[in-house]
This record gives structure tokens, C-alpha cells and sequence, in this order.
């Protein structure tokens, strides 16, 4: 065990841990969940420290010998060698002071052990002077969720789209020719290929991808440098611009300074528009899932259109069921992000003069919304997605039908009588095609031609 020292008095700690005083208060304090904040945000933590050590070095602020140890121990942050000693709850001191002074602790007790100290021993290398300086809480907790959110946007959710979108789109082509009944409100409607209503959720997974990219754009405005409340009190003039150009250099990305930082703090909007965009995608693909499901329900008594890939037992009791897992499971996850969605929203809203507050929630949530969502299409897209199948044979039988093809009679027929032949189809158990060839409306040939399939899913020009 070692005692550490903090503005509140003494704390014993395990001797083997890097975290410090206030990080152990805030265990104590916190018993909440046994949830942690991500690896993406931990190592987005590093980033900034790492980030900021840079800065503070290049401006002549710090020794050289601190700020190599100090520069070590964050790229280890970064690269997870110590994610074990970030310990503090999801719910927790409000803005993520905790959470701030955890990833200090760590690399300044780290930093301490490469310059031949003892943790603790803050007289080598302290986590606020040191660590933690010319930054605040206030500013380092929202560059930290939209430097995390970003890098899993782009390196993880969008490609999960892209992969979903060509798939659909791979589907489209390949069941261009089948002709199946629409559906509108449940009921018969007119024919359409089964490669168009694919290529209808292709085009809406496309649109997706263009309005997260272009939530995305909000992510690239970090508030570091405004310190506290946005003044950028006790950091040197050009520290915020030192600082966020090393944030480019580590992630690659042309991250900028918020336009205005008081409102940078005040304010976690970007985080919260990035979540909506989540939420749309959410939207998306539950129509898509249902649809899928309602398109392979039976195999006998419901609409088996379409086959899906069996990838395990459907029933405990039901021998030889096989359910539609992959899809409800996507449910499922589509849910949960419209939960989080609607937890970041009042957690967004709870911006109180200088600051939010509530921003290891919505860290939380959001990257919990982005990773659970990637994983989903990723999973749907293999195991269910590309093993689809269409049962043309079914698929014609309902298009031949559905009482609505006498839509293609309204220019001959006039609505009325075609409603009337609809009519008498339903109660006869007849085709439309077949009534209008006994009623001598059409001629075989005739029939054979207006009542194309076909011919009646083209697209207008």
C-alpha cells in the first residue's frame, strides 16, 4: 500500500495501481454500475495529454525530462497498456472531473516510475501542474468524445454501411427479374421486382451514410484550449493552436478549434447531432429488418418470398423451426440506440450556463450507439444479408393474385369497372387476369400484354 495526499487529506492505495488520490475517491464514491468509458475514449484521453505535453514542450513550459516521461507514458495510454487503472464508474462527478483526473494520475504515476520515482511521488511529475496543464475538465472531457467519436465513425460505422449498402445493391441486381405483389398498408398493391424493394433500402442506407458524414463535420471542432469556461486562463496564447495542431499529427484527421470556445463548453451539440444522426440510421434499418422478416415469414403459412440463411435452432420445444435471429437481433440493437439517442438528448439539454455537466454520460452512450450498431450491420450483413434467397416461384404466384393489378385497367377500363372486376376476383377466388379474359374485356392476348408483370414495373421515364 502507499498514502497519497490530495486537497482533502490522505487516501491509501494499492501499491500496483497508477490512478491516484482522486480517482480513488471517486471509486468510493461511485459504486454505480461497473460500467467504464470505452477504449476509444481512454485512448482519445491520451491523445489530448499527449497532445497537450507537446504543446507545453514546443512552448518551453515544461523540462525536457518530464516531458519525455510524460510524452512516454501517454503513448502508452493510447496504445491501451493501461486501460486496467481507468476505474471510474460511467456515473459519475459531474463533466468527467473524475475521469480527467484519472488519466492524469495514471501518466503522472507512470511518467514517475520512468524517471526512477515512486507513484505518488508528485515532487517528479504532478497530475495537475504537469499532466494536467494549461487544460481544464471542461475542455479536455468534450474534445475527448468527439476525437473518440469520430475515429469510430470513420474507422468502424461507415464502412459497416458501405459493406450493408453494396450488399442490398448486390441483392437489387441479382433479384431485378423476380416480380412479387407491392404492399401498401399490408394489402395487395401493384406488382413491383423483388430487386427494386432492395434497391429502395439500398438508396436509404446510401442517404444514411451522407447525413452521418455530414454530422460527422461537427466532430472536427474541438473546444480544447478554452480551459475552464472558454477564456483559456492559465494556458499560453498559443497553446490551443499548438494543441490542436498535434491532435492532427497523432489522429490524422484536420480536427480545428471550435469557432467560438464559451460556446464550445456550454454546450455538447455536436455530440448530440452526430447521436441523431444514429438514431436515423436506427430508423432505417428496423424498416429493413421487419421487412425482411415479414418477407421469409412461414416457411408455410406467411409470406416466404425470401429464404434466409439458417444459422441456428429456432425454438426449444418447436423441432425444425428456424427464426429470423439476425434480424431481431438488428432490432434489438436499433432500439437500444434510440434509448441512448433520447439519453443524450436531455443529457445534451442539461447545459447550465458555463457547461454540461452530464458529458460522461453522453460519452458513454454515444460510443456504446456507435460500436453496438457497427457490430449489428456488420453480423446482419454476413450472416443473413448475402445469404438471402428469393422463391420466384411464390414471389409470381402472389404478383399473378393480388387483386390490385387491375390498376393496370384504369386507362382502358375506367376506375369504377375496375374496381368492379377487383371485386369480383376477391369473391370468386379468381385472378384479375382471369376475369377480364371470361368477361371477354380482353382478349387472351390483350390480357397477356396489359398484364405484363413486367412490363408493369418499369420505371416511368
Amino acid at each position: 500500500m502507499r498514502i497519497e495526499k490530495d486537497t482533502l487529506g490522505k487516501v491509501d492505495l494499492p501499491d500496483n495501481v497508477y490512478y491516484g488520490a482522486q480517482t480513488k475517491r471517486a471509486v468510493d464514491n461511485f459504486p454505480i454500475s461497473g460500467l467504464k468509458m470505452p477504449r476509444r475514449f481512454i485512448k482519445a484521453q491520451g491523445i489530448i495529454k499527449l497532445a497537450a505535453v507537446r504543446a507545453n514542450g514546443s512552448l518551453r513550459l515544461i523540462d525536457k525530462k518530464r516531458f519525455r516521461a510524460i510524452e512516454k507514458a501517454a503513448l502508452e495510454v493510447i496504445k491501451g497498456i493501461h486501460d486496467n487503472h481507468f476505474v471510474v464508474d460511467v456515473y459519475q462527478a459531474g463533466a468527467g472531473t473524475s475521469q480527467n483526473m484519472n488519466a492524469n494520475e495514471v501518466i503522472a504515476n507512470r511518467a514517475i516510475e520512468l524517471l526512477g520515482g515512486k507513484k505518488g511521488d508528485y515532487k517528479f511529475v504532478h497530475p495537475n501542474d504537469h499532466v494536467n496543464m494549461a487544460q481544464s475538465t471542461n475542455d479536455s472531457i468534450p474534445t475527448a468524445i468527439y476525437i473518440s467519436a469520430l475515429e469510430a465513425v470513420q474507422d468502424g460505422f461507415v464502412p459497416a454501411l458501405k459493406v450493408l449498402q453494396s450488399a442490398l445493391s448486390d441483392k437489387s441486381r441479382e433479384f431485378n427479374r423476380i416480380v412479387k405483389s407491392g404492399r401498401t398498408h399490408l394489402q395487395d398493391a401493384v406488382p413491383i421486382r423483388l430487386g427494386q424493394e432492395f434497391s429502395g433500402y439500398a438508396a436509404a442506407v446510401k442517404n444514411d451514410i451522407h447525413r452521418v458524414q455530414k454530422a460527422s463535420v461537427s466532430l472536427l471542432h474541438l473546444p480544447i484550449g478554452g480551459n475552464a469556461v472558454g477564456t483559456g486562463i492559465n494556458a499560453h496564447p498559443k497553446f490551443k493552436n499548438y494543441t490542436i495542431r498535434e491532435i492532427r499529427k497523432i489522429t490524422g484527421i484536420k480536427f480545428k478549434s471550435s469557432v467560438n470556445l464559451f460556446e464550445g463548453i456550454q454546450n455538447v451539440n455536436p455530440a448530440l447531432e452526430i447521436s441523431a444522426s444514429l438514431r436515423g440510421v436506427a430508423v432505417t434499418l428496423i424498416k429493413i429488418a421487419n421487412d425482411i422478416r415479414l418477407l421469409s415469414s412461414g416457411p408455410r403459412t406467411g409470406f416466404a418470398e425470401i429464404k434466409l440463411p439458417a444459422v441456428q435452432p429456432g425454438s426449444s420445444i418447436m423441432p425444425g423451426k428456424v427464426n429470423p435471429v439476425m434480424a431481431e437481433m438488428l432490432n434489438m440493437v436499433c432500439f437500444q440506440v434510440i434509448g441512448n439517442d433520447t439519453t443524450i438528448a436531455y443529457a445534451a439539454q442539461a447545459s447550465q450556463l458555463e457547461l454540461n455537466v452530464m458529458m460522461p454520460l453522453i460519452a458513454y452512450n454515444l460510443l456504446f450507439s456507435i460500436e453496438i450498431l457497427s457490430n449489428a450491420i456488420n453480423v446482419f450483413t454476413g450472416k443473413c444479408l448475402r445469404g438471402i434467397s428469393a422463391d420466384v416461384k411464390r414471389c409470381r404466384e402472389f404478383a399473378e393474385a393480388s387483386l390490385a393489378l387491375a390498376t393496370a385497367l384504369n386507362p382502358i377500363t375506367g376506375y369504377s369497372s375496375a374496381a368492379e372486376i377487383s371485386n369480383e376476383a376477391y369473391k370468386t377466388g379468381k385472378t384479375v387476369r382471369q376475369v377480364v379474359i371470361e368477361k371477354g374485356i380482353l382478349k387472351e392476348e390483350e390480357a397477356k400484354r396489359i398484364l405484363n408483370l413486367l412490363r408493369l414495373t418499369r420505371h416511368s421515364k
